[in-house]
């Protein structure tokens, strides 16, 4: 198995346990995918796929309908995607991936978890350079045998095709979303969810007390409500998967 696989394996349901904080996130993808392509989902496939997502995560229904139709409010502040990049202590490289409606309050925030935690927010480029901008599709696994599907798929920019309980996970380049996607619907696939990730090419192992450090800036920068994503180079242990 490749990268994407032992990747997914480690930061599974670790993080983002919490429903309330999934909901927010999803909330926010909802308004941006609405106020850049419009409301109607048949149209709109990255409204289509954040569906899928909310969906895939019981976010209610009633919810998603309220988030689409907030977007529409002139009045609803647009979301602005911002990445920051830095260092953890122990040398171990971070990416934030934020949506916020006030750049200036999200930068002060974010500086200050890093400095309180013995970190340093670095310039844009910094760190993205050491991580893969991947997309990834789960559709159900009955009835399809992953290695012809990874065959099928290649033509479509696809890297690494795996099956886990929850389904059969492909893997592609961040500019192979839509070609996948496109190819999947129109084989009346079932996409169960879908999403984007960094892949850090390269991880650090460090001693218990050492992610102990990291895991306290991570932590901070995590329950921020500005923050979407944040991927590390900090290798994760099964031990520490399994929370």
């Amino acid at each position: 198995m490749g990268r994407a696989f032992e990747f997914r394996k480690a930061r599974k349901m670790k993080r983002w346990s919490a429903m309330a904080k999934a909901f927010t996130r999803t909330g926010k993808d909802i308004v941006m995918a609405v106020k850049e392509g419009g409301p109607d989902p048949d149209t709109n496939s990255r409204l289509r796929a954040i569906i899928q997502n909310a969906k895939s995560i019981n976010m209610p229904k009633d919810n998603i309908e309220r988030a689409i139709k907030r977007a529409t409010d002139k009045n609803t502040e647009d979301y602005k995607e911002v990445l920051f990049e830095g260092y953890a202590p122990h040398g171990i490289a971070i990416l934030v991936e934020t949506a916020t409606d006030n750049n200036n309050r999200t930068v002060a925030n974010i500086r200050s978890y890093f400095n309180k935690c013995n970190g340093s927010l670095g310039t844009s480029g910094s760190v993205e350079f050491m991580f893969d901008h991947t997309c990834n599709f789960r559709i159900p696994a009955e009835g399809i045998d992953p290695e012809e599907l990874e065959l099928e798929m290649i033509d479509f920019g696809a890297e690494e095709v795996f099956a886990d309980e929850d389904g059969i996970l492909i893997y592609a380049p961040f500019e192979s979303f839509g070609a996948i996607q496109k190819e999947l619907e129109e084989r009346n696939l079932e996409i169960l969810s879908s999403g984007f990730e960094r892949i850090p090419q390269v991880t650090k192992k460090l001693t218990p007390d050492e992610a102990a450090d990291v895991e306290k800036l991570l932590e901070k920068i995590e329950e921020d409500d500005d923050v979407q994503n944040v991927y590390h180079t900090m290798e994760e242990s099964d031990s520490e998967s399994e929370n």
